[in-house]
C-alpha cells in the first residue's frame, strides 16, 4: 500500500486462512497514543507528522485505506518505553523499520492487538489500546504465575487452570446476573508474588440478560480471577454504576457492591477499592 510521507510506520504480515483457504494478508500497526510518547518517539522518526494531533489525522486515514485493502487490521499501542527495552533486549537499532516490526510483532505481546473495525479514533479505539497494553502485561504476569499455563492451547490446559478459568468465569457470571440491568465498572485485585494483579472492565447488562464487554477485559477479568484461585492468593472484586434501564421508566440507583477472597472462593464484604466504597455483594451461591 502506498504510504506519504507524513503516515505512521506499520508492518504487513501473512496469516493462513482456515479450511485451506488462500492466506489472508495482515496488516499490523502501532499508534503512539499520546502527545508525549509522540514526543519521546521523535528520534527514531516513526513520522513526519509535527505534532501528534496532525499525526492522529495520518493515522486516521492510514487505518481506513488499511481497511479497505486489507482482510484483518490490528493495532497495538506503540509504548516508547517498552519499544526502547526490546531493542536493547534483542540488539537493534531502534531508528531501523525492522526493530519496529519485530517490536509490533512479537509473539509474547500479541495479546496487545487489537482488530480495527473502523471505530472513532480518539474517543473509542486509542484509550482501548492503552488498555490492552495494561492487560496484556497482567496477562503476562499471571500465565507466569501459572507456569504458562494461561498461553496453552485450551485443549492443552492443565486439569486444575481448566477447572480454575471455569471457576472464575462462574464467579463473574453470577455477579452480573444478580446485578440485574444497568451499566456498571467491574474491578478485580489478586495480591500475587512480584505485584498485584488488576482487571477492570466496563459493562452494559440488558434487561434480556445480553452483557456488552470488550473481549480482551473479559479474558483479562477471567485470567486474574484464575490465577487468584490457582495459586490461592487472596483478593477483592468491586462493582459499581448505575443500576436501571430504560425499560424501567428511568429509574436509576447508584449501586457499589464487594466481595473478598482468601484465595479458596469470593463472599460477600464491604471494601473500598479505587476509591468506591462498596458494602458486602449479594450472596453468589445464591444466584443462578
Amino acid at each position: 500500500m502506498p504510504r506519504n510521507s507524513r503516515t505512521p510506520r506499520s508492518s504487513r504480515c501473512t496469516s493462513a486462512g482456515a479450511g485451506g483457504r488462500r492466506p489472508e494478508e495482515a496488516f499490523v500497526t502501532g499508534i503512539l497514543a499520546s502527545a508525549e510518547d509522540f514526543e519521546l518517539a521523535r528520534p527514531w522518526g516513526l513520522t513526519e507528522a509535527t505534532d501528534h494531533a496532525g499525526y492522529l489525522v495520518d493515522t486516521e486515514a492510514l487505518l481506513t485505506e488499511a481497511r479497505r485493502v486489507f482482510g484483518t487490521v490490528q493495532a497495538r499501542m506503540f509504548h516508547p518505553g517498552d519499544f526502547a527495552d526490546f531493542c536493547l533486549l534483542h540488539g537493534l537499532d531502534p531508528a531501523e523499520q525492522t526493530a519496529r516490526d519485530r517490536y509490533l510483532v512479537n509473539p509474547p505481546l500479541q495479546t496487545q492487538l487489537l482488530p480495527y473495525q473502523g471505530e472513532d479514533l480518539v474517543g473509542d479505539f486509542l484509550p482501548r489500546l492503552v488498555r490492552a497494553r495494561e492487560g496484556g502485561l497482567t496477562l503476562r504476569h499471571a500465565d507466569l504465575l501459572l507456569d504458562g499455563a494461561l498461553c496453552a492451547a485450551q485443549e492443552q490446559l492443565p486439569p486444575q487452570v481448566r477447572q480454575a478459568y471455569e471457576q472464575g468465569s462462574e464467579i463473574f457470571r453470577r455477579m452480573l446476573v444478580g446485578a440485574g440491568a444497568g451499566t456498571y465498572q467491574f474491578h478485580c485485585v489478586v495480591d500475587a508474588p512480584g505485584g498485584r494483579l488488576q482487571a477492570d472492565a466496563r459493562i452494559l447488562r440488558w434487561e434480556d440478560g445480553v452483557v456488552r464487554i470488550n473481549d480482551e477485559d473479559l479474558d483479562l477479568v477471567c485470567a486474574v480471577l484464575c490465577a487468584g484461585i490457582v495459586r490461592e492468593l487472596p483478593g477483592a472484586a468491586l462493582l459499581h454504576g448505575s443500576q436501571g434501564s430504560a425499560g424501567s421508566c428511568g429509574e436509576y440507583r447508584q449501586v457499589a457492591w464487594a466481595w473478598q477472597s482468601t484465595g479458596f472462593g469470593y463472599e460477600p464484604a464491604a471494601v473500598e477499592l479505587d476509591g468506591v466504597e462498596a458494602r458486602p455483594g449479594f450472596s453468589l451461591g445464591s444466584v443462578c
